[in-house]
């Protein structure tokens, strides 16, 4: 079943076109890793089907309902609703930092959800347990390493409970040594069957845990396909540029 369906996608900023007539799908319980280089589009692809921007034109479906329709919007409640099917982690964390973990965690469960603070803080001591952060309830933000605060805004990204989970390069904001707890939990998220989509330059992590790889230049999808396939044996001269120069950086660190 398709939860993710884009048709036709673009996207200006005034005279410069980031998106350029994008389409694809993704099924449920898929992990579809989007990779290309920086400036290709594909953080703002992220933001049009999550909502933080709006698209010029085309059309964009999250599990099965329509979220905007060649170019014109739901109306405000139901695009409320339809957000709400997909939580969006950012690579800078973005936790508020006058919040413990606990209220970041269980302050959109009160507000947005309208569950009980018992009900809230309970679903936190769950996912933290999940990430491996029990004793960090009462800390704030400033206390925690940078792989401690991504993990955080996992959870309160799951605290929503979304069908869908986008990750905007999870780990480019994290020092190489604390990469792996990041990586650990996705790949303990795609076991449990998360819709997930990736954007990321983890190539090796991408083969390993994405479905499907889509690479990204100048605003269109080069080319797609089968994770290790496409990553082992690009068939677009574009793609194998892409990925012989990142294999060629990782050789000389």
């Amino acid at each position: 079943m398709e939860v993710i369906k884009v048709q036709n996608l673009s996207k200006s900023f005034g005279a410069l076109e980031v998106l350029k007539n994008i389409s694809f799908s993704v099924n449920q319980g898929e992990v579809v890793a989007i990779i290309g280089p920086s400036g290709s589009g594909k953080s703002t692809l992220l933001r049009c089907i999550t909502h933080l921007e709006t698209i010029n034109s085309g059309s964009i479906t999250l599990t099965g309902r329509d979220m905007v329709k060649d170019g014109v919007y739901a109306h405000a409640n139901e695009l409320r609703e339809i957000c709400l099917k997909v939580g969006l982690v950012f690579q800078n964390f973005n936790l508020f930092p006058h919040f413990s973990v606990e209220r970041n965690i269980t302050e959109a469960q009160v507000h947005v959800l309208r569950r009980t603070k018992a009900d809230a803080a309970a679903r936190a001591v769950t996912l933290l347990e999940k990430m491996g952060l029990s004793d960090k309830t009462r800390s704030y933000p400033f206390e925690l390493s940078g792989g401690q605060q991504q993990r955080v805004s996992i959870a309160r990204a799951l605290a929503l409970d979304p069908q869908v989970l986008f990750f905007d390069e999870p780990t480019s904001a994290l020092d190489p040594e604390l990469t792996g707890d990041i990586l650990k939990v996705i790949r303990n998220l795609a076991s449990e069957k998360m819709t997930m989509v990736i954007v990321t330059h983890e190539i090796p992590f991408a083969r390993e845990v994405a479905d499907r790889v889509l690479f990204m230049d100048g605003g269109v999808f080069i080319e797609e396909g089968p994770a290790a396939e496409l990553i082992d044996n690009p068939r677009q001269e574009r793609t194998k540029m892409f990925l012989s120069r990142l294999s060629r950086l990782g050789d000389a660190s």
